[in-house]
């Protein structure tokens, strides 16, 4: 499948040199890059081309400028994920452009490599978006059309005890929650509110998913993701750093409020149950994890402390080689009967 992207950029110079660097890439039509000079030319290629996947536009352009245009590009689809690629990479750039739905952010002069990954990193959520609505789609017309003896099924003792099967798995666990974030939640605009958790939310997804691990639900301010698979914790360790690093990162997203978020994370290890918890009666279910680990692990966050990554001590055991600790002593957790010996993650 071939994909879609539009370079917004008034150095034309830059073309020839995106036709060069992803010859291969355009020649066996994994890309198909389509041109404009600046943001009124780019909506036009827009209009014309709606199935575009992704916009890497510059900043400083003629008659519509980057920032003017990722507004725009936000009403007309908000499926097209859009990076900023621009000499002008200072802090007031970098949160106006998240504010106004950029995915990412890359300085020139233009770092080849740099830009590849970013480009693959955005169209894969960009594709995941569109085919998360394109099953919605295809879920409403299967309502209209299915036919009789399968919706019979789906009422049916056996189709609830499929879907309500469990089993137990091996994994890693982690809670990530945004410290201090309801204060602001009360305080500020429901557009900024929202605006501001989601794009927080996708920095950790970000580095979530790029350790393997998957989101398995949002709760409130925070997250709970789970890991699976070979070294599932380290791989969980290594993505609560990169989240924490990324968070801190971060620039104030609201002039009125200026406020800096940091994340208190837990992580544990072990056995977990995994299936398709919620009310059969009323179709609703969520495929989920339940059990000891899960709840140890959010006990653990909740006594994180502001940038602190907490594990137990059977944890700690298994990964103590491959990353440096701090002991944090021993605490009280709920239903749990003996006090938990704790460690924080430096680094």
């Amino acid at each position: 499948m071939t994909s879609k992207i539009l370079v917004v950029d008034d150095e034309t110079d830059l073309e020839v040199l995106i036709k060069q660097k992803f010859r291969k890439e355009i020649r066996q039509r994994d890309y198909e890059f389509l041109f404009a000079v600046n943001g009124k030319e780019a909506l036009r290629v827009l209009s014309a081309s709606p199935d575009i996947d992704i916009v890497l536009s510059d900043i400083n352009m003629p008659e519509m400028d980057g920032l003017t245009l990722l507004t725009k590009i936000q009403e007309f689809s908000p499926l097209i994920k859009s990076v900023i690629v621009s000499a002008y990479g200072d802090m007031d750039n970098i949160r106006t452009a998240m504010n106004r739905g950029a995915f990412d952010f890359i300085t020139k002069p233009i770092n080849f490599v740099d830009l590849s990954l970013t480009m693959e990193k955005t169209l894969k959520h960009a594709r995941y978006l569109r085919e998360t609505l394109q099953a919605i789609k295809e879920n409403n017309i299967l309502k209209m059309y299915v036919d009789e003896n399968v919706l019979n099924f789906m009422g049916s003792q056996e189709y609830e005890n499929t879907i309500m099967a469990n089993e137990t798995i091996e994994g890693t666990v982690i809670f990530i929650d945004i410290c201090g974030f309801t204060a602001i939640s009360e305080a500020a605009s429901p557009n900024t509110v929202v605006s501001m958790i989601n794009t927080y939310f996708d920095e950790m997804v970000k580095e979530i998913t790029a350790q393997n691990g998957y989101v398995d639900k949002f709760i409130g301010d925070a997250i709970m993701a789970v890991f699976r698979g070979e070294y599932h914790l380290d791989r969980a360790i290594d993505a609560a750093l990169a989240v924490r690093n990324k968070i801190n990162q971060l620039p104030a997203l609201d002039n009125d409020f200026q406020y800096k978020p940091k994340v208190s994370i837990g992580i544990k290890s072990g056995e977990m149950i995994c299936g398709n918890i919620g009310s059969s009666t009323l179709k609703r279910l969520d495929y989920t994890v339940i059990g000891d680990t899960v709840n140890t692990a959010a006990r653990l966050q909740d006594g994180a402390k502001p940038n602190q990554i907490v594990v137990c001590e059977e944890c700690y055991q298994k990964v103590k080689e491959s990353f440096k600790f701090n002991n944090l002593g021993k605490i009280e957790l709920k239903n749990k009967a003996n006090p938990v010996e704790i460690y924080e993650v430096l680094e």
